[in-house]
């Protein structure tokens, strides 16, 4: 058993830093590893997506796509994960499930622009909703359970066109 005063890493554990353009005898001495000359051989090089005189890949492929200014970020909630909740004892089925109430059981971690309600899982409880969105599966089996549930968000204002 050694004393604390006698600690001392493994060897090779920390290794040290090479200390370029420090004389012949180090092996990296006079040009430092950078080579002879040139752009390259001195500070500020800032020449990443040339390749000398051709046409750079980056400007060579189109543009593809666009981001959506407008888009709206949900959370997205399967109707399993809700019973799972109920089940726990962290969300009261009797009471109206919104986005707060789901972000104080925990069931989200955070509020985003709505309410999302997927239809993976089964629901037992009979619940009501209150939520920006649900797919079509996910209100039959909500109604199918003796559930309702109220969209917030109409489709226009989702993005969606009217069919």
């Amino acid at each position: 058993m050694s004393s604390l005063n006698e600690i001392k890493d493994n060897s090779g554990a920390r290794k040290k830093r090479m200390r370029v353009g420090r004389g012949i005898g180090s092996g990296k001495g006079k040009t430092g590893g950078r080579g002879v000359k040139g752009q390259t051989s001195r500070t500020g090089v800032a020449i990443k997506g040339f390749e000398g005189g051709q046409m750079p890949i980056h400007r060579r492929l189109p543009k593809r796509g666009f981001t959506n200014i407008f888009a709206l970020d949900w959370n997205e909630v399967s109707l399993g994960r809700v019973q799972t909740a109920i089940d726990a004892g962290k969300l009261d089925a009797s009471a109206v499930v919104t986005q707060a109430v789901l972000v104080e059981a925990g069931v989200l971690r955070r509020a985003k622009d709505g309410v999302r309600v997927l239809g993976s899982g089964e629901l037992t409880a009979k619940v009501t909703f209150e939520v920006a969105h649900a797919t079509k599966s996910a209100i039959e089996a909500i109604e199918k359970a003796g559930g309702t549930v109220t969209l917030l968000v109409s489709k226009t204002d989702a993005g969606e066109t009217a069919a």
